[in-house]
């Protein structure tokens, strides 16, 4: 018998699916950021332009 977690006084979840939900709440919020993301400050981009540049 797996261990229960209890999240409130009435739900009992199994480890199981409190593993997924979990696992399923954590993908979301990478999408969610991801898609916030916002893009570099011009004078940063200009910098790494310029790294590349040195790279090569």
């Amino acid at each position: 018998m797996e261990p229960h977690s209890r999240i409130s006084d009435d739900i009992d979840i199994d480890h199981k699916t409190s593993r997924s939900i979990c696992d399923e709440v954590g993908e979301q919020l990478q999408q969610d950021l991801s898609l916030e993301a916002s893009p570099l400050p011009p004078y940063l981009d200009r910098l790494i332009d310029e790294l590349r540049k040195q790279d090569t």
